[in-house]
């Protein structure tokens, strides 16, 4: 007879373990992960990148630095250094991932889910073994991957950001396919530590969904840097020789080649879907998803999903806050109304770019700006490229957009107005603490 849950959580990045943990107080509940706990965030995403942009950061500073008095002269880059805090940095958010689980109470194995019916899972662990498993309810929580080019072909020079990852030598030069999020990430860690990077973008600029004043912001820096930058620009082939990688890429009716020791492909990320299992159990999806109601379920009744395996904005907060929708309701509890306008998104750039709620121009909608260049602290850290932009419609604040340094702290406060519907007068009512880089937030506001 198949063990008895009432909950199967299958995948343990953060919208599965959300949904485990919150769960595990009222219900028995068992969660699964295959390869690492915490998922493509903790394990090859957001941890280990932010890990190395720290490094780089700290070493494009210390060009300030004799400006604040510090003299500097002999800093060298230790690459093996680098990798061993990117390490250590997955290390405690994985471990960080399982005492959660852990504290939570709740079940875990190592191994791999099989839908087999819309309460049913076949478990195999790490030596082949199986068993059956029985669930009241099932949340699909399998994440995404690397979405490669049609005739692009993996090798040890042309990588994803997974495989990229795992580098133990800085490239003297590289070519990035692709301008988005992950590109411009990859882009300002390696020409911050030297290296020679060739970024090529289809679209007619970089960060092509983000604000275009932002955008420009952060192209100017990624060029101050060196970073050679193509937009309008097509990739027609890529081949690794043997020694080095060469693109060929066409720019209206001109095509040109770029060499470069190695290849990065940040074409973005689809969700990982296993279609033989989502066909067996009639559950509706598209390649660019599985289809989800308010509650994150499912076509088929007890059956949810949660996380990038939805498609849309693919984000470890926003599986976070779906994982716990989907547990509340689960559980018999008031279920938070989720919304996707106020699911914040970062690009992790020098400087960072940061956007929440609904971005719109038109004549009903008052745009409030401040620039980091007024705010005291940021000239002091010398930090003084950015900006706010505020959004408001009705004297409500409806969106914001910050470009520049801490823009992913500064836009939680931002977050939780929109969240509650604040107006200017309510805003007015704000104290902030003087000096600090969150007075930019003043001017917005009428101070």
């Amino acid at each position: 007879m198949a063990e008895q849950y009432d909950l199967i959580v299958i995948g343990g990045g953060p919208g599965g373990m959300a949904a485990a943990a919150a769960a595990a107080d009222k219900k028995r509940v068992l969660i699964l992960e295959r390869e690492g706990w915490g998922g493509t965030c903790a394990n090859c995403g957001c941890i280990p990148t932010k890990a190395l942009l720290t490094c780089s950061k700290a070493f494009a500073d210390m060009k300030k630095f004799k400006r604040l008095g510090i003299n500097t002269s002999g800093t060298s880059i230790d690459f093996t250094a680098i990798k061993k805090h990117q390490q250590q940095a997955v290390k405690i958010a994985t471990l960080g991932a399982h005492k959660a689980l852990t504290d939570a109470q709740v079940e875990m194995k190592f191994g791999t889910g099989e839908l087999i019916s819309p309460q049913e899972v076949r478990y195999t662990d790490d030596k082949g073994n199986t068993i059956l498993l029985s669930a009241k309810h099932i949340i699909i929580a399998w994440g995404s991957q690397p979405l490669l080019l049609p005739g692009i072909n993996l090798s040890e020079r042309i990588l994803t950001s997974d495989g990229l990852l795992n580098t133990e030598n800085i490239p003297q030069s590289i070519i990035i396919i692709g301008a988005s999020v992950i590109g411009i990430e990859f882009a300002t860690f390696f020409a911050e530590l030297g290296s020679a990077v060739t970024l090529i973008e289809l679209l007619d600029r970089v960060l092509p969904f983000e604000d275009q004043e932002a955008a420009q912001l952060l192209h100017q820096e990624l060029a101050r840097l060196g970073v050679d930058i193509h937009t309008s620009t097509k990739l027609e082939s890529l081949n690794d020789t043997g020694k080095n990688v060469t693109a060929k890429v066409r720019i209206n009716d001109k095509q040109f080649e770029k060499n470069a020791d190695y290849a990065l492909l940040c074409t973005g990320r689809q969700p990982l879907l296993y279609e033989e299992e989502l066909k067996r159990l009639g559950i509706e999806y598209t390649n660019t998803g599985i289809k989800i109601d308010k509650n994150m379920m499912t076509n088929v009744n007890g059956v949810y999903a949660v996380g990038d395996v939805t498609g849309g904005l693919m984000l470890a907060h926003r599986a976070t806050m779906q994982g716990k929708v989907a547990a509340r309701y689960i559980c018999g509890f008031d279920s938070y109304v989720y919304n996707e306008n106020l699911i914040p998104s970062v690009v992790y750039g020098h400087p960072q770019i940061a956007r929440i709620g609904i971005i719109q121009q038109d004549a009903d909608v008052q745009i409030i700006k401040s620039d980091y260049s007024t705010n005291a602290v940021a000239r002091m850290e010398l930090e003084n490229k950015g900006f706010v932009k505020a959004f408001f419609r009705n004297d409500k604040l409806t969106g914001a957009t910050i470009c520049g340094n801490n823009a992913a702290d500064l836009i939680s406060p931002l977050t939780l107005a929109i969240s509650n519907g604040m107006t200017k007068k309510q805003l007015r009512q704000w104290v902030i603490p003087h000096p600090a880089l969150s007075e930019i937030f003043g001017a917005l506001i009428g101070d």
